[in-house]
């Protein structure tokens, strides 16, 4: 579904609730209570700034008394099955975000992602696609990136593992375009990157990638994800030991100014590479 379509799809959803919750004589705290999310929630539903969850669509149609056509709604109209379903309210938060950490350990995240990069860990991790649904998932990415490019983007923490540098996805030259892509995004102040060199062994965050996310009206959340599947959390007491893993990773890693150094020298070393090859 096209982004005007899907945003289209939120805006129905929002009508329709509003018109549904009214009938039946509840205001937004009401209703927001009743369904486990505060009433300012239902009022971004509403005006499709926020994007519905699955489970709280289908407590408000229990509420409602609606038959599941909020639940339909989300299914049908509003999820992207262009991120897999782990994911896709990720991608919701992050526009949403007044900040967003990330802990990468082996591959650039996908805000960073060039589109040459993309297309290479989309083929490795689906070899036997199309290039029609490569196309799609890497168009999705680079789309989820503009944020980047937003003037109200949110602050951007990276903390990257040294391996990320070193690994060449999609080859030297290619790969070299991806550390310069970071390096401009560096000297730009669109994101703060710095990185986890080898010497420093053993680290926090050695069980995989973690993002941590705030917001201006709502408690923050954590996410971390394996091969196969994502999780979601927000659980204050786990989100504050994620920060807490976070904030540990980012005393390990160099200084800004020594991580941009690496990163620039990891990218002339690919780029020689690819000048004899």
């Amino acid at each position: 579904m096209a982004n005007g379509s899907r945003q289209a799809a939120w805006e129905f959803f929002g009508i329709e609730l509003k018109r549904r919750r009214e009938d039946a004589g509840i205001t937004q705290v009401e209703l927001g209570a009743r369904v486990f999310v505060s009433g300012g929630y239902i009022g971004q539903f509403e005006q499709a700034i926020r994007k519905p969850q699955l489970d709280v669509a289908q407590r408000i149609d229990g509420v409602l008394q609606t038959d599941g056509i909020f639940e339909r709604l989300c299914r049908k109209l509003i999820d992207d099955p262009r991120y897999a379903d782990y994911f896709a309210h990720v991608v919701e938060l992050e526009r949403l975000a007044t900040r967003v950490c990330e802990f990468a350990p082996t591959v650039v995240p996908g805000l960073l992602q060039t589109q040459q990069y993309a297309r290479a860990v989309t083929i490795a991790a689906n070899p036997f696609k199309s290039d029609a649904y490569v196309d799609e998932i890497v168009t999705a990415r680079l789309e989820r990136s503009l944020i980047l490019d937003d003037a109200a983007r949110p602050e951007y923490w990276v903390a990257l593992h040294e391996n990320v540098l070193r690994i060449p996805v999609g080859g030297a030259q290619g790969m070299a375009a991806q550390l310069e892509h970071i390096t401009r995004l560096m000297r730009e102040r669109t994101a703060v990157v710095t990185v986890l060199p080898y010497e420093a062994g053993a680290h926090a965050a050695m069980g995989g990638m973690l993002k941590l996310m705030d917001f201006e009206d709502a408690p923050p959340v954590a996410y971390t994800e394996t091969e196969y599947s994502g999780t979601l959390i927000d659980s204050p007491a786990v989100v504050m030991h994620a920060q807490r893993t976070y904030d540990l990773l980012r005393v390990a890693a160099l200084s800004p100014e020594a991580s941009l150094a690496l990163v620039e020298s990891a990218a002339e070393d690919f780029r020689r590479c690819a000048s004899t090859t």
